[in-house]
């Protein structure tokens, strides 16, 4: 985690999906660009997947990275802890994302079926039937218009939101305990090693 040009590569990158998260969440809130009463919006939206999860949760490790470790980052170990426990914090946010993301995939949109209430058409359906592979069946849904397709397009890039942010929050977990464990430190070109 000493290492500052990585660091900041996967700080940058992290506080972008961050923000990207933020944005996909907040648009779940606006069906097909339209508002809503809270009643009617899918269930799964207000877990703030986006928003907490995969937006601040993952943006404080995403600033510590930025930040580029400090003068004296290699110089103490209980110094090299913190950001550990950011990168674990942004791990556990991400996850949180992606298993809600999931869950928002397969249960489906709440909408209108015709009939004036709103419900969830395509939560009893089995994997082997999912609505996902039979997208004839999206036309059960007439209102809010496209909600099937504006479901299934930003849970899914909630999705893989939430898969890569974990990824690079999880290497730099690892990165960051062979740091504390090993006691090596690559900082401008030179490679120390510092006793337990």
């Amino acid at each position: 985690m000493c290492s500052e040009t990585g660091s900041r590569y996967t700080g940058l990158l992290l506080l972008a999906l961050a923000i990207a998260a933020i944005i996909a969440n907040l648009l779940l809130y606006f069906p097909s660009g339209q508002v809503l009463e809270p009643a009617k919006i899918t269930d799964l939206v207000w877990f703030f997947h986006g928003f907490l999860g995969a937006g601040l949760l993952v943006m404080l490790p995403a600033l510590m990275l930025l930040r580029g470790g400090g003068e004296d980052c290699c110089g103490h170990r209980c110094g090299m802890l913190f950001p550990v426990l950011l990168a674990i914090q942004g791990t556990v946010g991400a996850v949180y994302c992606v298993v809600i993301s999931s869950l928002g995939l397969l249960s489906g949109p709440l909408c209108d079926t015709g009939s004036g209430n709103y419900t969830y058409p395509f939560r009893n359906y089995s994997l082997e039937n999912s609505y996902l592979l039979n997208q004839p069946t999206w036309a059960t849904c007439q209102e809010p218009e496209h909600i099937v397709l504006w479901n299934v397009v930003l849970f899914s890039i909630l999705l893989g939101i939430g898969v890569v942010e974990a990824v690079l929050c999880l290497s730099q977990v690892v990165s960051g305990l062979c740091d504390i464990f090993c006691g090596t430190c690559v900082r401008k070109g030179q490679v120390t090693i510092t006793g337990l």
